[in-house]
C-alpha cells in the first residue's frame, strides 16, 4: 500500500488500521477522536497526563524499572502498561501515551507491544512512527497552546519546551499547528542501506495553516542537507536549503533520541517560508456586532445549539431570533424533524436574508449546570466541516462569536484550532466577532 505520504505501508498492523486510507491521516483522525472525547470527560492541563486518557479506556498503568521503556500486553483483566520510572519524566509521559496509541489498532492484543518496536522487524518502525504521532497529541493537545506570532529559534524552542514538560517532538508538532507564520514541522529518522550508509528520511510532516503544501512524508533528505550532520542528541543546527519547495528556505533542527535499539538518533526541526500560502488568510478578530457582519458578498454566521433546543435561546440567539424571525422559524422545523438522540453534529442552515445565512451548529449536550463542559467537540468539528463545504460552495465567508465558549464550557483555544485545520486550511476567510470593550467610568470624588 502506497498512500498520499510517498511510503509504502508494509506493516500489518498499520494495513489492519488504514484500510487502503493513508495511514498518517487516519491515525490522526482516531488520535483526534480520542483527544476530544477526553477533554469533554475534564481532561485538562497542561501539562496534560496521558494516564486520565488510560483510566478511560480502562487501562492498568503499572511501574516496573526492569523494562527499557514501556510495553502494552493483554491480560485477564485487559490492557495493561508498564512503564519504567526511572526514565526522564517528559519521556515516561510520553512513553505511556505512546502505548495507549497500541491500543488504537485492531490487533494490539496479538503480542506484546513494545515501545520501539521488536528487534529485527524491518517495517517495525511504520507503526513506531504512527504511535509516536498519537503521543504527541496526547501530551500536548489540540488547544494546550495559543497562537503564537513568531516562532523563535530552534534554540529558544529547546528552552522553552521545558516549561511544558513535554518531549520535543510533540512541542513541535503543536508549535506547526498553532503558529501564525508559515513554517512546517518534521521528524525524520535514518535507515541503513546494504552498502552501510546511513540514510535520513523525513517520517512526518505537519504544516502550519498558512504553510505551503507540501507532501514530504517518506522523503529522502539529501546528503547535502544539515539534518545529515545534526545527529548527536540535544545538539541544534540550521542551514539556508533548496530542496523543500526548489526556493531557499531555511531549516533549523535537533537531533533527538532514536527508537530503541537504534544506533542513530532522529532528527527534528522546522522550515522557514517565506511567504504564506497565497490563498489561506489568517483568522480575523475585530470589535463588531455579529449581527452586522463585515465584508460584502455571501457571509455564513455561524452559532452553536444544544441538542434539545427548538427554538434559538439566549444571549446572541435570542438577537438573531429577533431580527430574523423566518430563519429561526426554519432552524425550528428542521431540527425538530430530527430526534434528540441523533442531532449532535447536525447543521442546520437558515436563510437570513440575500446575502446571509445562518448555520446553527448542534455541538451542546443539554443546558444548565454541569460538572463537566457541556460541548461535544466531535460533533463541533463536524459541524464547522460542513460550514466550510457550503462556504467553498458558495465562495461565502465565515463569520462567528466565540462559539463553544459561553454556557457550552468550551475551551476556546482548541475551537480556535478547530476552525484553522477545518476552515483556514481550505482557503476560507473567518472573522471573529468580540464586543467591543466598555468604558470605564470615571470616579467621582467629593
Amino acid at each position: 500500500m502506497t498512500a498520499s505520504s510517498g511510503i509504502s505501508w508494509t506493516n500489518p498492523s498499520v494495513k489492519a488500521l488504514a484500510k487502503g486510507a493513508d495511514p498518517v491521516e487516519t491515525i490522526q483522525e482516531v488520535a483526534r477522536s480520542l483527544v476530544l472525547k477526553a477533554r469533554e470527560n475534564g481532561w485538562s492541563g497542561p501539562p496534560f497526563n496521558p494516564i486520565f486518557i488510560a483510566e478511560m479506556l480502562d487501562v492498568r498503568i503499572e511501574a516496573n524499572s526492569s523494562i527499557s521503556d514501556a510495553r502494552l500486553f493483554d491480560t485477564k483483566r485487559g490492557p495493561t502498561i508498564e512503564f519504567n520510572p526511572r526514565q526522564p519524566r517528559e519521556r515516561v509521559r510520553f512513553s505511556i501515551a505512546h502505548e495507549i496509541a497500541h491500543l488504537l489498532f485492531p490487533d494490539w492484543a496479538e503480542q506484546i507491544r513494545n515501545r520501539g518496536g521488536t528487534a529485527g522487524s524491518q517495517d517495525e518502525w511504520q507503526l513506531e512512527m504512527l504511535c509516536n504521532i498519537v503521543a504527541s497529541e496526547l501530551v500536548l493537545p489540540i488547544g494546550s497552546l495559543s497562537d503564537v506570532a513568531e516562532v523563535p529559534s530552534i534554540e529558544e524552542l529547546m528552552q522553552k519546551r521545558r516549561e511544558y514538560d513535554v518531549s520535543v517532538e510533540a512541542f513541535l508538532m503543536r508549535m506547526a499547528k498553532i503558529s501564525v507564520q508559515p513554517v512546517g514541522v518534521f521528524v525524520a529518522s535514518p535507515r541503513i542501506s546494504e552498502s552501510g550508509y546511513r540514510k535520513y528520511f523525513v517520517n512526518y510532516y505537519v504544516g502550519s495553516p498558512t504553510s505551503p503544501r507540501v507532501r514530504l512524508q517518506g522523503f529522502e533528505v539529501p546528503k547535502s542537507s544539515v539534518i545529515n550532520s545534526c545527529t548527536a542528541i540535544g545538539h541544534t543546527d540550521s542551514s539556508s536549503e533548496d530542496w523543500i519547495t526548489g526556493k531557499s528556505t531555511n531549516v533549523e533542527c535537533v537531533g533527538i533520541p532514536g527508537f530503541p535499539g537504534s544506533t542513530f538518533p532522529r532528527v527534528a526541526g522546522f522550515f522557514r517560508f517565506d511567504r504564506a500560502e497565497p490563498n489561506r488568510r489568517l483568522t480575523r478578530y475585530v470589535y463588531g456586532n455579529i449581527l452586522e457582519p463585515k465584508n460584502g458578498g455571501s457571509k455564513i454566521i455561524c452559532q452553536l445549539v444544544n441538542d434539545k433546543a427548538i427554538k434559538w435561546g439566549g444571549g446572541v440567539a435570542r438577537k438573531f431570533g429577533r431580527k430574523y424571525p423566518d430563519a429561526e422559524a426554519q432552524f425550528s422545523r428542521e431540527i425538530m424533524s430530527v430526534p434528540q438522540d441523533q442531532r449532535l453534529g447536525e447543521t442546520i442552515f437558515a436563510q437570513a436574508d440575500v446575502e446571509i445565512q445562518i448555520a446553527s451548529i448542534v455541538a451542546q449536550e443539554g443546558f444548565g449546570p454541569s460538572l463537566f463542559p457541556r460541548i461535544r467537540y466531535s460533533a463541533l468539528e463536524k459541524g464547522l466541516a460542513r460550514v466550510a463545504d457550503r462556504a467553498l460552495e458558495q465562495n461565502a465567508s465565515i463569520h462567528m462569536p466565540r462559539i463553544g465558549t459561553g454556557a457550552a464550557g468550551g475551551d476556546w483555544d482548541t475551537v480556535q484550532e478547530m476552525i484553522d485545520d477545518v476552515m483556514i486550511r481550505a482557503g476560507l476567510t473567518v472573522t471573529i466577532y468580540d464586543p467591543p470593550p466598555k468604558r470605564e467610568q470615571l470616579e467621582l470624588f467629593d
